[in-house]
Order: structure tokens, then C-alpha cells, then sequence
């Protein structure tokens, strides 16, 4: 392909550094503040130098091959992406994933800009990896894993994607009450939320949940032989699990775990009159109201997310 006909776009966020120079106005000031609470500074100014060498080697190798846009992470919700745009993303896993969901199929590249820092499970590349890349990427020469997201549709035509997981609940340490539907079964609840997860999620928030589960039956004295079997990233399946639930004359605690499979009915309906929010992927920002009269059907998404491999 021409150059011309090509656009690639760098995703970036803040460093640790950036960040608090953007809160004390400079880096003295920063500095003062971290050293005076005990912490070494030339942590943050080394991860920090360590980001931009990375972010330059990938503009340098993009630059030959394309027209590159270069946008901050909070700038991605806003952005138009066009159909053959290459992304990629220079960050932690969480950048990958809150990028993906902004996407219409585009191949993402993960480039993890300090592997000795960050473990970097969705990062598989180096920053100079990209001269060796993205020729093949740009060929259509390379192997791709697709991942299944989860959607959120509101009766009132909001849709939220989610490439980890949804929280559906509330904002604040409060009882979230709703009735929830899954399949042929319906009750009335009143918890802590529910977490609705991917297959890529499962290693995050949804694993903590099982993890407690499993603790609370050695507590109560029961064995528990079976290991839980994580969704694989591209399995056309969500999992579910409520938090806290409470039972009561007015609220069950029957619906609490389970699967969510292409086509099946889960939709949950609000009877809070504030503070009822949905978000995903830890992005509370960028969230929809989940209050009074709202109802949400919780499902697979028609769309997937590609990463190159």
C-alpha cells in the first residue's frame, strides 16, 4: 500500500510523572512532594524517560510507513478512527482494553514501553519491534487473536462496550436495589453490584470474586475440589457474578453466579432514584446512568476486538 492510504495512530497516557507535574505545576514541586512522603522520585522520572524513548522509536519506524496521529488516552473515546487505520497502543494492558472498545475492528498492536516494569499480558511487542512489524501489519502478513467484548444496551438507546468487564450497581458504598432477569428466572435484589466479565476480564476483577468464593468455603469447612475453568478470550460466552447480595423479605439471593451465552436473556431493571451507574473496564467517567426506569440487557457484542500476535 502507498503511504497515503494508510493511517496509523499512536495511543499514549500520562506517565506517573506527567500526572503530578499536571497536579504541583513542576517537577521540583512534584519532586518535594514525593520525596517529602518518603518515595523515590527518580522512579517516576525513570519510568517516565524510559515511556518517551518508547513512544519516539515507534513514531520514528511509523513515520516511514504512514500518516500517524498521536492521541492522548482520553482523547480516544472522541476520536474518529477510519476503517483501515493501524492503532497502535503504548501502555499498560488497561490502555489496550479501553482502546479496543472504541474500535470498529481496527488491528491493534500492544507495545509494552518498559518489559522490565510491566508484565504486559496484551503487550506482546517492544518498541523496537514496530520496524519489523508493521511492514507485515500493513501487508496483511500477520496473525491476529480476536477477543469477544461484552455490550450493555439501555431501553433508551445507550449502548456501552466492554472489553474486560461491566459494573451495573451503584457509585457509592450503598446498596444497589434492581430486579434481574436471566433466562427464565427473575427476582428482586438488593448488592454491592454485579460484575459482568469476558473471557479477557477473567483474569482481573471476576478473578478476585472467585477467589473470595473459594476462601469462604474453606472458612465454613467445606473442601473444594474444582478448579474454576477461565472463558478463553475469543469464546462467544460472559460470566456473571453478584456482589454481596442480601436476602430479605423483599430481596432474593438466588441469581448470584453464572453464564451468559450468545442469544441467552439477562437484563436487569433499576429501582434506585440516584446514584445507579453502568461503566466498563474500570472507566467511571465514561459510564451511563442506571437509575429509576432504566432497564439494561446484557450480552455479547456483534463486534470483536482484533490484536495482532
Amino acid at each position: 500500500m502507498e503511504r497515503g492510504m494508510n493511517k496509523i495512530v499512536i495511543v499514549t497516557r500520562k506517565t506517573r510523572l506527567k500526572e503530578l507535574i499536571q497536579k504541583y505545576n513542576t517537577q521540583e514541586q512534584a519532586r518535594f512532594y514525593i520525596e517529602h512522603m518518603g518515595a523515590d522520585f527518580s522512579d517516576y522520572v525513570l519510568e517516565d524517560s524510559n515511556y518517551e524513548a518508547a513512544v519516539r522509536t515507534v513514531l520514528s519506524a511509523a513515520e516511514k510507513l504512514a500518516r500517524v496521529s498521536v492521541i492522548e488516552r482520553t482523547f480516544v473515546p472522541h476520536m474518529i478512527f477510519g476503517k483501515d487505520d493501524v492503532v497502535i497502543v503504548v501502555g499498560q494492558d488497561g490502555l489496550v482494553c479501553n482502546t479496543l472498545k472504541y474500535l470498529d475492528e481496527q488491528m491493534v498492536i500492544g507495545v509494552n514501553p518498559d518489559a522490565k516494569r510491566w508484565d504486559g499480558v496484551l503487550l506482546p511487542f517492544e518498541a523496537g519491534d514496530m520496524e519489523r512489524i508493521l511492514p507485515a501489519v500493513l501487508a496483511g502478513k500477520v496473525d491476529q487473536r480476536l477477543i469477544t467484548l461484552a455490550s450493555a444496551k439501555t431501553n433508551d438507546g445507550q449502548e456501552l462496550l466492554a472489553v474486560n468487564d461491566l459494573f451495573i450497581g451503584a457509585n457509592t458504598h450503598i446498596s444497589a436495589r434492581y430486579s434481574i432477569t436471566w433466562n427464565k428466572r427473575s427476582e428482586m435484589q438488593s448488592s454491592s453490584g454485579i460484575i459482568i466479565s469476558t473471557g479477557l476480564g477473567q483474569t482481573g476483577w471476576y478473578r478476585s470474586i472467585i477467589a473470595q468464593a473459594n476462601a469462604s468455603f474453606a472458612v465454613f469447612g467445606y473442601k473444594n475440589d474444582r478448579q474454576y475453568t477461565p472463558i478463553k478470550w475469543e469464546e462467544e460466552r460472559l460470566s456473571f457474578a453478584v456482589r454481596e447480595p442480601y436476602p430479605s423479605r423483599s430481596t432474593q439471593a438466588d441469581i448470584v453466579f453464572g453464564f451468559i451465552e450468545k442469544g441467552d436473556v439477562f437484563r436487569l431493571s433499576s429501582k434506585m432514584s440516584e446514584k445507579g451507574v453502568i461503566f466498563s473496564d474500570g472507566m467511571e467517567d465514561d459510564s451511563i446512568d442506571f437509575n429509576a426506569g432504566v432497564e439494561v440487557t446484557v450480552g455479547i457484542a456483534d463486534k470483536k476486538g482484533h490484536l495482532v500476535k
